[in-house]
């Protein structure tokens, strides 16, 4: 009992320490053009907001695309003969320079600084290849994610994505927010589950299927999203998918150790060569 009552009372201490450094870091933040508030506003209604790489216009999306499509073409093939569920293929891309321009462009750390409310980290960038599934486990289930109270991930498709690749698939907050049963409904399943996720149908008792909105898109399509508040997952496929990820939190975040994944061994690392090379 008392361990528990140490927790709780832990757990609001951290919490109002984290609203007063809202208050505090209010002032000094960004201010942003008509076109990128529009980014901002709809990552608030909705906890997405989905454009492309030409439409953001960031001056390194050349290179950045140019060095996507060259790692991918040399990712090690991966046997999964053996396996009934594929896991993707991950590297850790985040040491090329032409990766971490791109994710410390500084509009888009404007956008994001303005969202969390806080100063921010790009923890860098994931090149990643999603194989064909028939049932759902890991990121193919609805979860959400828990590095921070607030983060940002944007999601960058390298091939043209259609329902067989698996599109990217979320639930808007509205449906989920914290005054409504929903809410509660979704996260006593995910507490069942161990937060490991749940699936299509569990969800299809809570939310209609009709209600779930899915983001196919041609290869340069852009998904900006809070996996902290927004529902999501990968949706099953019987064609590959390739995408980039890149991942933001506050400066330090909630839970830094679930961040490592970005710059440390967790995956293979491509060779360290650029473009000129």
């Amino acid at each position: 009992m008392l361990k528990t009552i140490t927790g709780k009372l832990s757990a609001l201490n951290s919490e109002l320490v984290y609203r007063k450094k809202l208050w505090h870091h209010a002032k000094k933040l960004p201010v942003l053009e008509s076109g990128d508030r529009l980014i901002l506003d709809n990552l608030k209604k909705s906890g997405v907001h989905i454009t492309t790489l030409a439409d953001l216009g960031l001056n390194s999306t050349p290179e950045l695309l140019q060095a996507a499509l060259k790692q991918l073409s040399i990712m090690t093939k991966v046997n999964h003969d053996n396996f009934n569920q594929k896991l993707p293929h991950i590297y850790q891309v985040t040491d090329l320079p032409e990766f971490s321009n791109w994710g410390n462009e500084p509009r888009l750390l404007n956008i994001i600084e303005k969202y969390i409310g806080l100063p921010i980290i790009f923890h860098g960038v994931h090149l990643r290849k999603d194989f064909p599934n028939e049932q759902q486990f890991g990121t193919l289930l609805w979860h959400k994610d828990s590095e921070d109270r607030r983060m940002i991930k944007i999601i960058i498709y390298l091939t043209d994505v259609e329902k067989k690749h698996g599109p990217f698939e979320y639930l808007p907050i509205s449906l989920t927010s914290l005054w409504s049963l929903n809410y509660y409904r979704i996260y006593y399943k995910l507490w069942q589950a161990g937060y490991v996720g749940i699936t299509d149908e569990e969800l299809k008792k809570i939310i209609p299927e009709s209600a779930w909105k899915s983001c196919p898109g041609e290869a340069g399509t852009v998904i900006i999203v809070d996996p902290k508040i927004a529902l999501h997952h990968g949706t099953i496929r019987t064609q590959e998918r390739a995408t980039l990820f890149f991942a933001y939190t506050a400066n330090p975040p909630k839970k830094p150790d679930l961040c490592n994944q970005y710059w440390d061994n967790t995956y293979p690392r491509p060779e360290l060569e650029t473009l000129s090379s």
